[in-house]
């Protein structure tokens, strides 16, 4: 009687399932060799090819999934090298070699090989039910002749040990034909009058069997690996399946138990995949919002180096974001990463094109400035002062016109200009070492004109006063250059002095210029229209003019603050011109201002 199985319905996902198998493919698994090479991956499959198709199908989708791997690495290089040599990956064609065709048709062989093997397994599974069916009806025979039962245990137990030698067959038909076999067991027993101890020793030894596959099971719910519990739990199931009944008090109790533990190991396994799904869900909310954020890059605002680094790092920082994540849905991951790449592809090969561009316009800004260089250097033993000084003067205006050069010529280039310029006044200065005296002479006249200048601080502001200042400042001009050492100490006084004096006088003098214009423009009638126009015209050509003066003036302080030695003295002076065209344009901007009102009130 031992072996026989009770009627209690499995709930498990593959009865059919070899333990052997499972474990030799866990081992496979464990064990994964890593190849270096196409080759090596393409030999190993050729080994395999000589052995059964059930012994060598996980490791071929293990080779399968790391050639594939390498395969994809070796065409990202390319992809790469080509990209850095062309700019951008049109034109691409990735030809196959002669390692991948063999590669391909192993596959056909294998996958020819392997449909022929799941054939011939669904005629074995078909025939095995035809078995099944043939030793049920046949055990269905013995239990009709209820009289003889007894005569026919021996051949019942041998058609019940047949029964359960047979293990593969379709899995739609395990539970209806278990349950026909499972009714068929217990009828028999109702029927069979045999010894009660022969018959309570078999549902002992039976029930000891059910108990310690309970315990089993109460185990795995411990377990941390939810997946290898979910795995044994099935191997269990099948033991329970292959154990014959227990006695009817405890059948409905021991079963409850085996049941109540199943459903809860059931319920960790589905439970852990529902974890999973929604890691993924989220995953694949994370890795949308990534996409966005690579494709929503404005290209159009990245036009320095600072910009395109600074966005480098972003897209970076994207990229690491993304690795952090992990899988999200089977259907959406391999799309999201495409979509991903591709973002980051474009990005690059966007960058690529500007800093190709933008050497292309360091390497000419070096030919034009070292041509530069190259007429200083010309020119700095000139003995022709007036026009080399000029000459000079023009080149180093145009030398601020050109942009950056390559940073690794920049310091070098600008030292080898200058200097040649810098050569060449100091000749020009030595040249002139010999009007010391007159210098001199100059210095005390610019003395006596501080003075003066002095004198007025004191007295009421007037156009006279004004008049006699501007009369003093151009004798200031008129006088020629003092002792180098003394030029700024004597400068800073003159300045001192006139911006006392600007701060009394201009603003006296503006609001009067302001008062004479108001009143001049209010005796034009409205017949008049066409010269406050035409006045107004004046104005404005007037106001460019002094924009323009101030420009060039600003121009001229740059290159001496940058590049003269000497040229302080003269930096503040035309600063001082600066703010004296700032005030005149003021005024000019207000009498505008007086213009359009009257127009507007007419």
């Amino acid at each position: 009687m031992t072996g026989i199985l009770e009627n209690q319905d499995i709930n498990s996902e593959n009865v059919n399932a070899n333990p052997e198998n499972e474990n030799t493919q866990a081992e496979n698994n464990g064990n994964q060799i890593e190849y270096a090479s196409r080759e090596e991956i393409v030999s190993r499959i050729k080994e395999l090819m000589h052995s059964p198709i059930t012994e060598i199908k996980d490791e071929i989708e293990v080779l399968k999934q790391s050639y594939y791997k390498i395969l994809k690495q070796e065409n990202e290089v390319i992809r790469q090298e080509y990209l850095t040599k062309h700019g951008s990956l049109e034109g691409l064609v990735i030809p196959n070699d002669n390692t991948d065709d063999d590669f391909k048709q192993l596959i056909d062989v294998y996958k020819m090989l392997k449909t022929k093997f799941n054939e011939e397994q669904d005629n074995l599974k078909t025939e095995n039910l035809k078995r099944k069916n043939d030793i049920l009806n046949r055990m269905t025979i013995i239990i009709r002749d209820s009289e003889n039962v007894e005569k026919h245990y021996n051949e019942f137990v041998d058609l019940s040990k047949e029964f359960k030698e047979i293990k593969n067959i379709p899995v739609a038909d395990v539970t209806l034909l278990w349950k026909k076999y499972q009714v068929l067991l217990e009828n028999f027993y109702d029927l069979l009058k045999i010894n009660r101890e022969l018959r309570d020793y078999d549902f002992k030894k039976n029930l000891d069997k059910k108990e310690y596959l309970c315990q089993e099971a109460e185990k795995l719910l411990e377990s941390k690996d939810v997946i290898s519990a979910f795995k044994h739990l099935q191997e269990l199931h099948d033991e329970w399946r292959n154990t014959g009944p227990v006695a009817k008090k405890d059948r409905e109790e021991i079963w409850k138990r085996f049941k109540d533990i199943s459903t809860a190991i059931n319920k960790k396994h589905q439970d852990y995949f529902n974890h999973i799904k929604e890691k993924e869900t989220d995953n694949e909310t994370k890795k949308v919002e990534i996409c966005v954020e690579i494709e929503s890059i404005d290209y159009q605002k990245l036009n320095s180096q600072k910009d395109w680094e600074d966005k480098t790092k972003f897209v970076l920082s994207l990229q690491e974001n993304w690795k952090q994540l992990g899988f999200a849905s089977k259907k959406v991951n391999n799309q999201l990463f495409e979509r991903f790449r591709k973002g980051c592809d474009f990005f690059f090969s966007k960058k690529a094109e500007f800093f190709t561009e933008l050497k292309e316009q360091f390497n000419d800004n070096l030919r034009k400035k070292t041509a530069l260089c190259e007429k200083a250097e010309e020119l700095k033993d000139s003995s022709d002062w007036k026009k080399t000084a000029d000459e000079l003067v023009k080149i180093q205006k145009e030398w601020k016109t050109i942009g950056p050069v390559p940073r690794k010529y920049s310091d070098s280039l600008w030292k080898r200009f200058i200097s040649a310029c810098d050569y060449f006044f100091e000749r020009k200065e030595k040249e002139f070492s010999s009007q010391k005296e007159t210098e001199y002479s100059n210095l005390e006249k610019k003395k006596t004109i501080i003075s003066q200048l002095n004198e007025y601080l004191n007295t009421e502001a007037s156009q006279e006063s004004a008049k006699t200042v501007r009369a003093l400042m151009s004798e200031w001009n008129s006088v020629g250059f003092v002792p180098f050492k003394e030029k700024d100490n004597i400068y800073k006084e003159y300045q001192n002095v006139l911006d006392k004096l600007f701060k009394k006088l201009n603003m006296h003098g503006a609001k009067q210029n302001i008062d004479n214009f108001t009143s001049h423009i209010n005796k034009y009638s409205d017949k008049d229209k066409h010269a406050v126009y035409k006045e107004r015209d004046r104005l404005m050509r007037a106001f460019e003019n002094i924009k323009n003066e101030i420009k060039n003036y600003e121009n001229n302080i740059g290159f001496l603050s940058s590049s003269s030695k000497g040229g302080n003295a003269l930096v503040k002076e035309l600063e001082k011109k600066i703010e004296k065209l700032k005030d005149d344009a003021a005024v000019i901007v207000k009498k505008i201002d007086i213009i359009d009102e009257k127009l507007q009130a007419n």
